[in-house]
């Protein structure tokens, strides 16, 4: 029995080193990640990003109009926010967001979501 404890503590512990580490940065543990993206809006129009740990509009940026891997791109301003929860975000699409197709990515605390295309019509 003695020999049993002991064997599983050891496995656990190999299980637990073997684990992905990750750094909190800001408040932030886990990465966000996009799951469903309202059907391309003109300007004016809505967007809706669907996803898990989004964080909030104090701790959050929604980036559009970047390359695949999110370098560059249109930071949507504070005032196009709707509504922001965790699993959901709602921006009004303003009238200076690049027009055509491009990869949108959500930044929470510092930590870069998977992204998803979306485009911009005219």
């Amino acid at each position: 029995m003695v020999r049993f404890f002991f064997a599983s503590l050891l496995f656990v512990g190999v299980l637990a080193s073997c684990a992905p580490r990750q750094q909190a940065v800001a408040g932030v543990t886990v990465t966000p990640v996009l799951i469903k993206l309202s059907e391309p809006a003109a300007r004016g129009g809505t967007l809706t990003i669907q996803g898990r740990y989004l964080g909030g509009p104090s701790t959050g940026k929604v980036r559009l109009g970047t390359d695949m891997t999110g370098a560059g791109g249109y930071v949507f301003p504070a005032s196009a926010v709707q509504s922001w929860t965790d699993s959901q975000i709602v921006l009004t699409v303003p009238a200076d967001a690049p027009v055509g197709g491009s990869w949108l990515f959500v930044e929470v605390g510092g930590m870069r979501s998977t992204g998803l295309p979306y485009s911009v019509r005219q």
